[in-house]
């Protein structure tokens, strides 16, 4: 079954500023207390082997992302740019943008999208001066997001934070309400706080869950797959966050969940490129 992976970070350019290539020991001990092997092609910065990777683990399309932050590391638009440039058909890019300047963040969101990025990526607690989602500097960009109907990424959960009170569920539940129309993923799935992400996903139909690694075996994954198997099943994105987890081994490990088959071709391949109107 052809996958598209929501979260995965190449080995290549503005990527290697990031915490999980620079620090390859702390990277390689979140992918082991996962129960997971660390990925050759992130060990050994080998592109090509990541290329092998997705092949190998049916991955037709990787979607990679833009950010700004200081202590996870950016990486610029213009390195995103390149990479689906240079490896045309396999990646899909999203845009990051700087929250600071309201007339120069629109016009950042409206230069992506003109060079043909599929959607814009927050991440407002990991900013350089963290935020919270319902942060009222960022509502000017949420509004023009949902006027253009530009898909949107908040990473809410795991480490999106100098603590865990950024990534409570109830800031994004506001963000959601007030703007009904706007399309938000919630990468990380907004672990740990599962129940609560997938009671605002519940009541809130522009919500889409993506868990990535947060899956994996860990408190609350019951709770995510019976979900995806339900209500949230055309609004659950797969992901692996490779390089955390290794593209193979996990989509092993999740082609095997209890899935219903239209749940998994949906999680897996339909529910990501209806969002991103991509047909790879």
């Amino acid at each position: 079954m052809k996958m598209i992976d929501f979260r995965v970070r190449p080995p290549l350019k503005g990527f290697l500023k990031m915490v999980m290539y620079s620090n390859s020991e702390r990277r390689d001990r979140f992918t082991r207390q996962l129960g997971l092997s660390p990925a050759p092609s992130a060990q050994k910065l080998s592109m090509p082997l990541l290329v092998e990777e997705m092949k190998a683990a049916s991955v037709v399309m990787g979607v990679i992302t833009g950010r700004v932050s200081d202590f996870l590391g950016s990486v610029d638009n213009e390195d995103v740019a390149a990479i689906v440039r240079e490896h045309p058909g396999l990646f899909c890019g999203i845009a990051a943008v700087d929250p600071t300047n309201r007339r120069a963040a629109i016009k950042q969101i409206d230069d992506a999208i003109a060079g043909g990025f599929r959607g814009v990526n927050i991440e407002p607690g990991a900013y350089p001066a963290p935020m919270y989602a319902d942060d009222r500097r960022l509502y000017p960009i949420y509004a023009h997001l949902e006027d253009r109907d530009i898909p949107t990424v908040i990473m809410n959960g795991g480490n999106a934070g100098p603590d865990l009170g950024y990534t409570i569920p109830i800031a994004l539940d506001r963000v959601a309400g007030d703007f009904p129309n706007l399309r938000i993923v919630v990468s990380h799935g907004n672990w740990p706080w599962v129940t609560e992400i997938l009671h605002v996903a519940f009541r809130r139909p522009n919500v889409y869950v993506s868990p990535d690694m947060y899956l994996h075996e860990l408190p609350g994954m019951d709770d995510y797959v019976k979900a995806a198997n339900g209500f949230l099943a055309d609004r659950f994105i797969y992901g692996s966050a490779y390089p955390l987890a290794p593209l193979k081994e996990y989509a092993d490990w999740f082609l095997k969940l209890p899935l219903r088959p239209e749940a998994m071709e949906k999680c897996i391949y339909g529910n990501a490129a209806r969002l991103l109107r991509v047909n790879p």
